[in-house]
């Protein structure tokens, strides 16, 4: 999540808008963000029904938590872009910039 915060101003050059998304509830998203030395963009809660989203987006395991997974859905709101793998890899920036790239055409 750091890594996304130091690259707002390339997501940015994009017409971009960075979010994150989590099943834990507000609370605990609140003080996570702060450990990392505060998150300026929206961190969003998918915690009831537990999971929803992340089940919608088949990212949600069985066992009830999330792997990594990204998403570039565009203004129209069709999903142009899935990675999801686990959640200890965080692909490089660059690869999100050049999917950006792609859909602007």
């Amino acid at each position: 999540m750091p890594a996304y915060e130091e690259d707002l101003s390339e997501f940015a050059r994009y017409d971009a808008q960075v979010l994150g998304i989590s099943i834990d509830h507000v609370p605990v998203i609140k003080a996570w963000a702060k450990s990392l030395g505060n998150i300026s963009y929206p961190l969003l809660s998918d915690f009831w029904p537990h999971g929803l989203t992340a089940l919608k987006f088949a990212a949600l395991r069985a066992e009830g938590f999330t792997e990594r997974a990204l998403f570039i859905v565009d203004k129209q709101g069709k999903l142009r872009y899935i990675d999801i793998h686990q959640i200890g890899d965080q692909p490089k920036n660059s690869v999100l910039f050049d999917e950006l790239k792609k859909i602007q055409g």
